[in-house]
């Protein structure tokens, strides 16, 4: 006798900065016999976990392969420069890239950010090798750091804050899976994001959908579906209601098979 089939789970790999704790919870709502895995992994490492079927979807930052992955773009994230409290430019608002001008901007080897005409600045000798790196090197006074607006919440420190950086690259979160995986699991999912009730007709549970079918199904066969339910009854037995529609009227009048005491008018002998 073989044993027992492995429990069901959909695996769900996300990136730093993305919180996906309001989908989770949803998820569990509805998939209880379905348990959800979650995986944290770097925006490199995820986009390999999902072509390699380590993953059913992420929440990843674009751009993907678009050849192999499917993606439904979710938000995109303000980008910030991430100073020492005491930096001259807390003093404003908003920041140009021209306000860093004489900083050392940070360019860790794990950016999320797209710099096509060069990061604002002047660069560091060596490159960090992870953004948490690089906010070290920040609170040390070694320079500055660009990132999305998430990134620098999730690498908060007490003795640094940022300022929003204009006219800089931006990063887009995504809801990404393999195009030739798109399970029912993932459909589900795809309606969880976007907000779909559990009785959306796309987003469902698979029983829900099945268990809907049956009954429609068996509706036609029969001739006992909710419509033409309605309809029979209000012809059968619309008659005998007191107050009734025009057919009971009707009826009355006629001296159908409604009750005496449904005709209507003043009643004989009285004039």
């Amino acid at each position: 006798m073989t044993g027992s089939a492995e429990t069901p789970s959909f695996r769900l790999v996300y990136v730093p900065g993305v919180t996906p704790d309001k989908w989770l919870r949803v998820w569990n709502e509805r998939h209880r016999d379905t348990p959800l895995t979650l995986l944290l992994a770097s925006a490199a490492e995820a986009r390999d976990l999902l072509v390699g079927g380590g993953a059913d979807a992420g929440l990843v930052r674009l751009p993907v392969d678009r050849a192999v992955l499917s993606a439904i773009p979710l938000y995109t994230e303000q980008t910030v420069v991430v100073v020492p409290k005491d930096h001259l430019v807390t003093a404003v608002d908003e920041v140009t890239p021209q306000d860093l001008a004489d900083d050392i901007v940070l360019h860790p080897l794990d950016d999320v950010l797209d710099w096509e005409r060069g990061l604002p600045g002047r660069p560091a000798l060596e490159r960090p090798a992870t953004t948490a790196d690089a906010v070290e090197l920040v609170a040390a006074g070694i320079g500055v750091l660009v990132v999305p607006l998430s990134l620098a919440r999730l690498h908060h420190r007490k003795d640094l804050t940022y300022r929003p950086l204009k006219d800089a690259p931006e990063s887009r979160v995504a809801l990404s899976w393999p195009e030739a995986a798109t399970t029912d699991e993932v459909e589900d999912f795809i309606g969880i994001v976007r907000g779909r009730t559990v009785n959306s007709t796309r987003g469902r549970t698979r029983s829900t959908a099945e268990s809907d079918t049956r009954r429609d199904t068996a509706g036609r066969k029969t001739g006992t579906g909710r419509a033409d339910a309605g309809k029979g009854g209000a012809s059968r037995s619309g008659a005998g209601k007191a107050g009734g529609g025009k057919t009971g009227a009707k009826g009355a009048r006629r001296g159908s098979a409604g009750p005496k005491g449904a005709r209507r008018g003043k009643p004989r002998g009285r004039g």
